[in-house]
């Protein structure tokens, strides 16, 4: 591969008709710009420049080589340019994944008001529960909703929002089996369970100044789609624990009730992973930054 600043020294020198010349207008030696070129000769095997101590003409191969080279020179330049371009304003595409729920009920708000504030960006949000490399598939980060700690991995964290998990039922399920008052109570009561791979069919519910109570359940509904297990409690089919923001809209319609309010049934957070901190588009960093500011407000119940 040819050394692209031999091309553009060479342009310059033909522009300017001479070592001399060129020398002068780029405060490079001329003898730095005469070894430059041998070498550059010598990968061609032609000569380009018939140069003696008066005359100086380019070769019949030399001037087809100089309209390559200002071809291949502008080409640098434009790609240079579009780099420059997208680090100072956000632009381009950002390809991010992320749970099912998490896009149905936590960005479906966020990603349209982001693509409004920056109309030179584009997003692909890929929707997905399967495990996605998000390296390996060239996805610039993806956000994960999770209960326990990540694995350490080489990609970089940034939390975003906590969300915890809370007990719901539909208003015809608790008129007709009534409504728990304590912990203990829930074992009496339909359950609608959210599996999850290793957590067994349990709530672990919690209050700011009571003891934990673990809740041994034996579900009426498991499923692992929390569309279905929130529709089941609207419906009034038993309770069901899943993350406030996935309930709020329904608990403002009146048709989901907040059971045992001061406790949580568990606890989850959102994070956004990215493969790398350095070198971030301004597009992608933009993104992350929106989102840290705006999911806070879209999972708070």
């Amino acid at each position: 591969m040819l050394d692209l600043n031999d091309f553009f020294y060479f342009v310059q020198i033909v522009d300017r008709g001479g070592f001399t010349a060129a020398s002068r207008s780029l405060g490079v030696p001329k003898s730095t710009l005469s070894h430059r070129i041998r070498a550059l000769e010598a990968s061609l095997g032609v000569r380009l420049i018939n140069r003696t101590s008066r005359r100086f003409s380019t070769t019949d191969v030399g001037n087809e080589f100089y309209r390559h080279a200002v071809s291949m020179l502008a080409q640098a330049d434009a790609a240079e340019n579009a780099v420059r371009r997208r680090l100072a304003e956000p632009s381009g595409t950002i390809r991010f994944t992320t749970a099912v729920a998490t896009a149905q009920f936590a960005m479906k708000d966020i990603l349209p008001e982001f693509i409004r504030r920056f109309p030179k960006v584009k997003v692909v949000q890929h929707a997905t529960d399967g495990y996605v490399d998000i390296v390996g598939e060239n996805y610039d980060l993806a956000i994960r909703a999770h209960t326990d700690p990540l694995p350490d991995s080489t990609l970089v964290q940034r939390t975003l929002a906590p969300a915890p998990w809370f007990l719901f039922a539909g208003p015809s399920y608790l008129d007709r089996a009534g409504t728990p008052q304590s912990p203990k109570e829930l074992a009496h009561h339909s359950a609608l369970f959210m599996m999850r791979r290793g957590v067994a069919p349990q709530w672990q519910m919690r209050h700011p100044t009571k003891r934990e109570v673990v809740v041994p359940l034996e579900p009426r509904l498991s499923s692992d789609d929390m569309v279905v297990l929130k529709q089941s409690a609207c419906v009034g089919l038993g309770i069901v624990a899943l993350p406030g923001y996935v309930c709020r809209d329904d608990v403002q319609a009146g048709e989901l009730r907040r059971v045992l309010a001061d406790w949580t049934a568990g606890d989850s957070t959102l994070t956004a992973l990215v493969p790398f901190r350095r070198g971030m588009l301004p597009s992608v960093r933009a993104f992350v930054d929106f989102i840290s500011a705006e999911l806070p407000k879209v999972v708070a119940l």
